[in-house]
């Protein structure tokens, strides 16, 4: 039994791994053409940009809050850097942009985190309402226009060129995957190893508990929302980089399949639960549903539905968990008293 669990892991990471197997299985054997390196490849950077933005989601979550605005954030932060740049024909080199988009991100996630954390305001409804205010300032000064190739900064250009490995015919493993996975592990020492990380985690368990052992609350709230909007803002670039242009609508509408991650990835709607691995393990099982449905007969189309459908099942195990932990101490007074 114990080797069980220890298999299923704290947040059934293990069982997601499994799932994630069966897919992938199914998949080769609907499609012999689904075990190549170009399918791989192809998973991995589809991947990147979706995994920053679950991280961001996932700290938000573990809070025991839920973040809407975090595209809007990306896109906006990542467009207007690039565009200052082109038309200051000015490129800051590739640090310098991800540090101003960074920069205007977290500015964003401030505005969140103050809202929330000094108002005590519902998290979904201030996000959507920064959300709304993005989408009305991209639609109102820029509408649909977007960078092309030819006319983004050169640090951009080279980095979009840049792959780890290159198999002619076959795909390549762009060179972004090292930042990321950077960040992807910076997060869960944070989340691990700090006392700031630990905050999160007790915040999303019981708020008013955090605050009676002495937890600041407020500051942790304000630092976690502007550390997501810098999250958001770096995934902007990535965006940005992969694409090789700058759309200011590319991003738009991918909140439900990072949701979906996340939640897949166990962390606990009702906050207080989440891990670093089980969201990677979420993103790539709604990622290779996304790009391989249609290998087993599954028309594209049906993407949105299948990923709505994993979230319902998601949220609906951990509905039936929070219920069964609920009635175990009703079930043990009642034993007791029996006794």
């Amino acid at each position: 039994m114990d080797i069980l669990r220890r298999l299923r892991g704290a947040n059934n990471e293990g069982v997601l791994a499994a799932v994630i197997i069966v897919v992938a299985i199914a998949m080769a054997l609907a499609s012999p053409a689904f075990f190549t390196p170009s399918t791989f490849f192809g998973l991995v950077r589809s991947s990147l940009v979706p995994l920053i933005f679950a991280l961001g989601v996932l700290l938000v979550m573990i809070s025991g809050g839920i973040d809407v605005s975090f595209p809007a954030i990306a896109i906006f932060a990542a467009y207007t850097t690039v565009q200052w740049s082109s038309q200051a024909s000015f490129d800051p080199t590739l640090v310098g942009i991800f540090a101003i988009a960074i920069v205007i991100g977290a500015l964003w996630g401030l505005v969140n985190g103050v809202v929330i954390a000094r108002f005590r305001l519902p998290t979904l409804i201030v996000t959507l309402g920064t959300q709304g205010i993005i989408k009305g300032i991209l639609l109102t000064y820029i509408g649909s226009a977007y960078i092309s190739a030819a006319k983004l900064p050169p640090s951009i250009s080279d980095a979009g060129d840049a792959h780890l490995v290159d198999i002619p015919g076959a795909g390549y493993l762009h060179g972004m995957l090292i930042p990321v996975v950077i960040v992807v592990v910076a997060v869960w020492w944070m989340l691990k190893h700090t006392t700031f990380g630990r905050s999160i985690f007790a915040i999303g368990g019981d708020i008013e508990a955090a605050r009676r052992v002495g937890i600041k609350v407020v500051r942790t709230q304000i630092l976690l929302y502007v550390l997501v909007g810098a999250l958001a803002a770096f995934g902007g670039v990535i965006s940005v980089i992969l694409g090789k242009n700058a759309n200011p609508q590319s991003l738009v509408g991918t909140e439900l399949d990072i949701i979906a991650a996340v939640v897949l990835g166990g962390a606990s709607i009702f906050g207080g639960r989440g891990s670093v691995f089980g969201t990677v393990l979420g993103v790539v099982l709604v990622q290779l549903i996304n790009n391989n449905l249609v290998l087993i007969g599954i028309p594209s189309t049906w993407q949105r539905a299948a990923v709505g459908a994993l979230l319902i099942i998601g949220v609906s195990i951990q509905a039936l968990a929070a219920l069964r932990d609920r009635r175990k101490p009703v079930l043990l007074e009642e034993e007791v008293s029996r006794a």
